[in-house]
């Protein structure tokens, strides 16, 4: 368990990122009134999850690796941070949709049936909670193993 500490801090970490951007959203009205531009804006969040693979790996690298670290290393060790999310993804999926921002869903099907871009049924069977959950985990494994190849390969040092 002391091998992968850093991942499960990192994938902490992660995933605490990932709720205060939601409150950030939230806050400045994604969920609601500006709702129409939350596709585009939520977007942004690749830049922080991009900046904490960095730091993870780099944090890997100096106090595992002893300052080296291959490709194959970083990428585990981000892969680790991937599974950390993954498995904590349905709990912060369910935070989100019953805490931070109950409305969200009656709000975004609301607005998909007003611009025609869904019937009701077929809005409402999409924006769920069930399939959020569903999305949000394999959304981040996904997400995870692409971000570990891409950032181990920026980080590693020989």
């Amino acid at each position: 368990m002391k091998k992968f500490a850093i991942e499960i801090k990192w994938g902490i970490l992660f995933s605490i990122a990932g709720l205060l951007w939601m409150v950030m959203e939230k806050a400045l009205g994604w969920h609601d009134e500006h709702l129409e531009k939350q596709y585009i804006y939520t977007n942004f969040f690749a830049i922080v999850a991009i900046a904490i693979f960095v730091v993870a790996l780099l944090d890997k690298r100096k106090n595992f690796y002893n300052g080296k670290m291959t490709w194959l290393q970083g990428f585990i060790s981000g892969m680790g941070i991937s599974v950390i999310v993954t498995v904590l993804s349905p709990l912060t999926q369910y935070i989100t949709s019953t805490i931070i921002t109950p409305d969200y869903f009656t709000n975004v099907i609301k607005l998909s049936v007003e611009l025609g871009k869904m019937t009701q049924e077929a809005a409402e069977a999409y924006f769920s909670l069930k399939n959020y959950m569903i999305q949000s985990t394999v959304g981040a494994l996904i997400m995870g193993a692409v971000t570990s190849a891409i950032v181990a390969f920026f980080v590693r040092k020989k």
